[in-house]
């Protein structure tokens, strides 16, 4: 049986829904975007122009003007309210260019990027392999692409609790680390590098989660989700049901952070496998060359 798919109108709701509490509650979004940021460290860039891509609130808009002074941020989500928090972000000087669109169809002429970004936004795109060429067709070559999403453990042990009660979907579906590193390099990016880590939060009662779940805009957007009103028995029934999982006092939800990056080719591949230099394509169109936002070889340690 396939996997349930996003309802995109049902998911864009929830966030316009979420926006005005959003950084309140999105402790842990905060900090795996910290962590992706932080690789940045390893990377050799100086980019031009960052496409923060889902980028809610806005929360990497100022590190990535601090990280580099002369670039622009574009900053893109689907939903109007996160993006009118987005906006805010920065100095009066130096604001984020918004858009207001899908992260699997992007408004962007194609090379218009050398740094693509992304916090926790691919587990709600139902086209990995579509989305990946769009990120592809709007990096520069030898532009980079930096993502976190969530694994297919995330939530499990509500995953699990729910599927006692019946055989609805509750929880979307979240991509596995191996499917995405196939993806990129189905698209034809470069050199991708996968990884994953395990965080778990815990909390004092079920519905503490359920309303932090809430609270991020996280609700069930799938296709397969129950239609009507959870009634008071069966909340009391999947509460009775994750009870299983409580340890020293506290109830855990866990979250597998999958961290990925490739990088976009410097020589574009053709149907018969020869690898043609950019340049030389642009050349013979009577096209300058391009500048590569590289400025030497790339250092980006595996796991990093």
């Amino acid at each position: 049986m396939s996997q349930p798919t996003i309802d995109k109108r049902r998911a864009r709701r929830a966030f316009e829904a979420a926006a005005a509490g959003y950084d309140l509650a999105a402790v842990l979004q905060r900090e795996i975007a910290d962590r992706l940021l932080e690789r940045l460290d390893y990377v050799r860039l100086e980019p031009q122009r960052i496409l923060d891509l889902g980028c809610g609130t806005g929360y990497a808009v100022q590190p990535l003007h601090r990280r580099y002074r002369r670039a622009e941020v574009v900053a893109l989500d689907f939903a109007l309210p996160m993006l009118q928090q987005a906006r805010r972000r920065g100095s009066w000087l130096r604001r984020p260019q918004c858009l207001c669109a899908d992260a699997e169809s992007l408004p962007l002429t194609e090379g218009s990027v050398d740094l693509i970004l992304s916090n926790v936004t691919l587990q709600w795109c139902n086209d990995l392999n579509g989305t990946f060429r769009e990120c592809l067709r709007v990096l520069r070559p030898g532009g980079l692409l930096m993502f976190t999403t969530f694994g297919p453990d995330t939530l499990k042990e509500l995953r699990a609790a729910w599927s006692e009660i019946d055989g609805h979907s509750h929880v979307s579906p979240f991509p596995d680390m191996h499917d995405l590193g196939d993806a990129l390099v189905r698209t034809r990016f470069a050199d991708p590098v996968m990884d994953a880590e395990r965080l778990t939060v815990t909390y004092p009662r079920l519905g503490d989660l359920m309303a932090d779940l809430k609270s991020v805009g996280a609700h069930n957007a799938t296709d397969r989700r129950p239609r009507g009103l959870t009634g008071p028995r069966r909340l009391a029934a999947l509460e009775a049901a994750y009870e299983a999982y409580r340890r020293d006092g506290r109830l855990p939800a866990s979250y597998e952070v999958v961290y990925g990056h490739a990088w976009a080719p410097e020589q574009k591949p053709v149907a018969d496998g020869v690898a043609i230099p950019l340049d030389a394509i642009r050349e013979a169109l009577g096209h300058p060359r391009r500048q590569t936002a590289v400025p030497g070889p790339r250092q980006t340690p595996r796991g990093a």
